[in-house]
């Protein structure tokens, strides 16, 4: 176009920032952005809107924020982007920040706009704003549509109230699997592992397709349910081939979880010797927390040293296995294990002796998922 000498204008520019945001190409978007200044088209506010999509999507958050407090004016769309820029730098309270802001600003939010801000509550626990969402949505007659639903069902669950998820999935007239997801995860996270089972085994019911999400919610159920016969039936017709694809190390790490609470150390450990996978933190912390509730310290002291192995920065893992030496007295360990520290210029954090090693990475997946 420009070898032409075909000159671009305010509709050119949208179009071709719009394509630079979904290929995430932020090198490009910004020279793109010199030529939208030297050729005057920076007033447009469809344009300033299109590159702070460009930065939002890119990860360059600083860059959206700067370019949206110098637009002279915004639109609703112009809000929405930056929230969902800082939803997608995972920086929640500042989406929740900028939501509040566009209130004062007298900007009337969107569904795309209250599916960030819902995702935002959910990933930071602001209950009472989702409550208030929700609230906003009843009084305006909003259709609960699949994602605005989802997200609904979604911040209900990762804020602790199922219940109210469960009254908005009974609600919607259209559900997809990621809502039914939203429903089992919820259940998960509340450690109500035979009704996140129940919801597992209606959802196949109604023929609505489990996907790797799925499976790894209602594992994650039976693992902090204690429901291990489940736990061995779900994963062996994931092996078996049943959902057309082979179990992640997501599940496999379910399943060492799984063993490792209730007391199957040999078979957690097997399951770990058998997967194709290397073992991730999560795992090796599961086997390191069943053995020492189970008495098998030497499972753990092995599953500390891999953790050591895998984040040698770490000085939670030393104190663990360090306090872990302690308990079986071996103070010579113990005193390896604090030099060893000393050598490496690691300090003990506070609170770290307590670390809680056992699942906390599958949580994090979850909630990410």
């Amino acid at each position: 176009m420009l070898r032409n000498s075909i000159s671009c204008n305010h509709f050119t520019f949208p179009f071709l920032l719009k394509s630079l945001s979904d290929f995430r190409q932020f090198k490009l978007g910004e020279c793109v952005h010199t030529h939208v200044v030297k050729l005057g088209h920076l007033v447009d506010v469809y344009v300033q809107n299109s590159l702070l999509n460009v930065y939002a999507s890119c990860g360059r958050i600083e860059l959206c924020q700067k370019l949206f407090d110098e637009m002279p004016q915004r639109d609703v769309v112009s809000w929405t982007v930056l929230i969902m820029g800082y939803r997608n730098a995972r920086k929640y309270d500042y989406a929740l920040i900028a939501f509040e802001q566009m209130q004062y600003a007298g900007v009337t939010p969107n569904h795309v706009t209250m599916v960030n801000a819902l995702a935002a509550c959910a990933n930071s626990g602001a209950l009472e704003m989702g409550v208030w969402i929700h609230d906003f949505i009843r009084r305006k007659g909003w259709y609960l549509d699949v994602i605005l639903g989802t997200s609904l069902i979604d911040m209900y669950g990762k804020c602790g109230r199922i219940e109210e998820g469960l009254d908005v999935f009974r609600s919607m007239k259209k559900k997809n699997a990621f809502t039914w997801n939203a429903v089992i995860q919820g259940l998960a996270l509340a450690k109500s592992g035979e009704e996140a089972v129940w919801w597992f085994l209606r959802m196949e019911e109604e023929g609505v397709k489990a996907d790797e999400v799925t499976l790894v919610a209602v594992l994650f159920a039976c693992s902090h349910s204690g429901l291990v016969d489940m736990g061995r039936q779900i994963f062996s017709t994931i092996a078996n081939g049943k959902y057309q694809f082979s179990p992640t190390v997501k599940h496999y790490a379910c399943m060492v979880d799984i063993f490792a609470r209730s007391g199957h150390l040999e078979e957690a450990f097997n399951c770990v010797k058998e997967m194709p996978y290397e073992p991730t933190k999560s795992i090796w912390g599961s086997l390191l927390a069943g053995g020492r509730a189970h008495g098998n310290l030497d499972l753990s002291e092995f599953a500390a040293w891999k953790l050591i192995e895998l984040e040698p920065g770490n000085s939670a893992y030393y104190v663990v296995l360090s306090n872990m030496y302690a308990e079986m007295g071996r103070w010579s360990d113990v005193e390896k294990v604090r030099e060893m520290m000393k050598n490496r210029g690691l300090k003990k954090d506070l609170g770290c002796s307590s670390v809680d090693l056992e699942t906390q990475e599958l949580v994090n997946s979850l909630i990410s998922l």
